[in-house]
């Protein structure tokens, strides 16, 4: 049904302008959030029988919503009408910003794969605060992913993400340190171990005082590049087992181009997302569990647009899954299916 008729129609729309399409989804989603009951009838029908806690979370299952899709928050109450067991909203940053110059969304559909440079688009944590303040309990888990302000310097960007932090942490049940997205500047350099070691101890700093004002503890992750070497990873998995991260999320969009190479769209720049990440996630994730013994939980993340691919993080050693560009290409029935295979 979604393959096709709902997405022959939504990729027409706004003469094919993909991001149109997303806003459209987004509204959607919103509406389908304010008929009473139905994110609880959806996650009886969609939903996972296999509650998985990891990190000190229960998670009714272990398939979220990645971040991207719904950076403001704006459609939460639907999720789980599609069986999302979980949701991470943002990017999301100290700053109000519109983001990077359109057209900058593009569908490479023989790929089943798409580019983005978005820009961290968004309303602003102040904004979110106040969102996430208005709905009350979602009645699952809240993922807040957080980055830098396009405007914020470099030098600055620590306070930058301890703002977002204060705003938002007794609205989220973990925070996602994003320093991997390639679409704003420099921002991937803040994985490098100097510069993450302060990130996080700065972080940390801020959320043991909140805990000490009467707020619950949230774990911290850190979402990090499919790019990286595998010493830099190493390095960074270092930092962040010194620090006191509760996990991983890998990976985000790639720089890379080899698995679209030829297509028209290949020399968009952006980060890819999509089919043609499977295997670099995998063997990410991978990685990151062998080189931990397991202990530092991983959220897989990047190329599920089928239950196999899903299947091959969790067997690769991810505690959960996160879906985003699956969804374009194979709509909500993908939700399901994965659900339905869980062990």
């Amino acid at each position: 049904m979604y393959r096709r008729v709902v997405r022959p129609v939504l990729y027409r729309l706004g003469k094919g302008d993909a991001e149109i399409a997303h806003e459209q989804t987004l509204n959607g989603m919103r509406l389908l959030g304010r008929i009473p009951g139905t994110a609880r009838l959806g996650s009886r029908v969609f939903g996972s029988v296999s509650p998985r806690t990891v990190f000190g979370i229960r998670f009714p299952s272990p398939v979220g919503l990645a971040a991207g899709m719904d950076k403001n928050g704006v459609a939460l109450r639907a999720w789980p009408a599609i069986g999302f067991g979980f949701v991470e909203v943002g990017t999301v940053t100290a700053h109000p910003q519109p983001g990077n110059e359109k057209p900058r969304l593009f569908r490479l559909v023989e790929h089943e794969a798409v580019i983005n440079r978005m820009g961290f688009n968004n309303l602003g944590s102040e904004a979110l605060a106040a969102r996430l303040a208005a709905y009350g309990d979602l009645g699952y888990p809240l993922g807040i992913s957080i980055g830098k302000s396009k405007v914020t310097p470099l030098e600055e960007a620590v306070e930058d993400y301890v703002t977002s932090l204060r705003r938002l942490y007794r609205y989220g049940d973990y925070f996602a340190v994003n320093v991997s997205s390639p679409n704003t500047p420099g921002l991937r350099s803040l994985q490098d171990a100097g510069h993450l070691r302060e990130l996080l101890t700065a972080l940390h700093s801020e959320a043991d005082s909140l805990t000490v004002a009467g707020l619950a503890p949230k774990p911290i992750l850190v979402k990090i590049a499919p790019d990286l070497t595998t010493s830099a990873i190493d390095e960074l998995l270092q930092v962040c087992t010194g620090t006191g991260v509760a996990g991983i999320i890998a990976t985000n969009t790639t720089i890379d181009r080899a698995g679209v190479a030829g297509h028209p769209l290949a020399g968009e720049t952006g980060g890819l997302s999509g089919r043609p990440l499977a295997e670099t996630s995998a063997k990410v994730v991978a990685h990151i569990h062998g080189e931990t013994g397991g202990a530092l939980p991983v959220i897989g993340v990047g190329g599920i647009v089928d239950p196999s691919d899903a299947a091959r993080l969790f067997d690769a050693g991810a505690s959960l899954v996160q879906v985003y560009t699956g969804l374009i290409y194979r709509g909500p029935g993908l939700i399901r299916q994965i659900n339905r295979r869980l062990p």
